[in-house]
């Protein structure tokens, strides 16, 4: 008997297009995923859930409460509902946490303190649960760039923290995570996030100057490495 392959399919949403894949695109092509796309902002429309194996929700630098701005705001959020109660694979990302966060119930706010740069992150000692505990060492440091919160949502375990924002991330139902840093962020990444939100880098706490972010690169390798080591928890790939 001939075994066939199956093809599976990563899509993934974006909403800006200066915010990419990153290192999730060449993890997804070694593990045999057809990488597909939705660019929200060119006035794309959703697909069917039905033949997607994954879904990853990127970033971007507008509030998920600014529908009137971004009228696809609503469909975004109605899709990701149904992919929640489909038990596909989500992965959401600053904004797509956020995103994820708001359709489970859990309140999407401005924060105490902006985060740009590269900053310390601690597991939470309540992620002992979660299915993804065995990813992440007890601390990290990931690169971040944002400016709204969110509330966990009901029925979340909490996967971590930092000294400016107390959810960095969560894990619902095993098989749906948000961040709210980026383990995808390449040099390139970066520097494209530098040059269209720069005038965000207005001073505070914890937030770096473009200099020291850039200093702050040579974490890239390891932050890649451990969303690698995410996805093949949510995908159940072992290499």
């Amino acid at each position: 008997m001939t075994t066939i392959d199956v093809e599976r399919r990563l899509h993934w949403i974006q909403h800006v297009p200066f915010e990419g894949l990153g290192c999730i695109e060449p993890w997804a092509t070694h593990q045999g995923y057809r990488c597909t796309r939705t660019r929200l902002y060119d006035g794309e429309n959703l697909p069917e859930l039905d033949p997607i194996d994954m879904l990853v929700i990127m970033g971007g630098p507008m509030n998920i409460y600014q529908d009137s701005m971004f009228p696809w705001l609503t469909a975004e959020k109605g899709f990701i509902e149904n992919a929640i109660d489909k038990r596909i694979p989500i992965l959401g990302i600053c904004l797509g946490a956020q995103l994820i966060a708001d359709v489970l119930g859990g309140k999407v706010r401005k924060g105490e303190h902006a985060e740009i740069g590269w900053h310390d992150v601690q597991m939470s000692g309540d992620c002992t649960s979660a299915s993804t505990v065995s990813v992440f060492p007890e601390s990290f440091t990931p690169f971040h760039w944002h400016g709204d919160t969110f509330d966990l949502p009901s029925g979340s375990i909490h996967l971590a923290s930092s000294a400016g924002c107390e959810n960095q991330a969560f894990e619902y139902r095993e098989n749906v995570v948000g961040l709210q840093f980026h383990l995808e962020s390449t040099g390139s990444s970066i520097d494209s996030l530098i040059t269209h939100c720069g005038d965000e880098i207005i001073g505070g706490r914890y937030i770096q100057s473009p200099g020291d972010i850039r200093q702050g690169n040579n974490g890239i390798g390891e932050a890649n490495n451990l969303m690698k080591r995410l996805l093949n928890n949510m995908s159940g790939c072992n290499v």
